[in-house]
């Protein structure tokens, strides 16, 4: 179960990333600006580490109860659909790396009516559900915390740039 589970979350980001990639081609070629981004090294390696990190964890213990990994799945599930709905809203302005049209006002529809930055719930809601999936205790409590310092500094460093 944890095998298919890191195949989904795998197969899940080769899809964001064939997306950014398309998105940072149309952003680039209409005149976007690279924003300085001091997390964006790490996030490239440490994100599917950190899920990596969790199935092996789960993979070594004892076996995970059906409970926790249908709840599991249930987060995971909710926090990949609230991405994807941030996602969707920003359409070709969706991208891995902060890229900023200049004179574009900001995107306040959709899930930004309500939280400025969706999709980093989103993530830290897909590790949670990981977590609990592969009951990961360890990695999964360390990837969070790391990944929501990252996230933390990427904000800043997004909100730098949109100003």
């Amino acid at each position: 179960m944890i095998a298919l589970a890191l195949a989904v979350v795998a197969a899940l980001m080769l899809l964001e990333l064939w997306i950014s990639t398309r998105n940072e081609r149309v952003l680039v070629a209409r005149g976007a600006l690279t924003a300085h981004d001091p997390v964006y090294g790490t996030m490239r390696w440490a994100y599917p580490a950190v899920f990596v990190a969790m199935a092996v964890e789960g993979m070594l213990s004892a076996p995970v109860p059906r409970s926790l990994v249908l709840a599991g799945a249930a987060v995971f599930l909710a926090a990949k659909l609230f991405k994807f709905w941030a996602i969707a809203t920003l359409g070709e302005r969706w991208t891995y790396k902060v890229l900023v049209l200049p004179g574009v006002p900001l995107v306040t529809s959709g899930p930004y009516r309500f939280i400025r930055h969706p999709n980093y719930v989103g993530v830290v809601g897909e590790l949670i559900g990981m977590a609990l999936l592969t009951e990961a205790r360890f990695t999964g409590a360390a990837g969070v915390v790391f990944f929501s310092w990252l996230l933390s500094r990427r904000i800043r460093a997004e909100e730098q740039a949109l100003r």
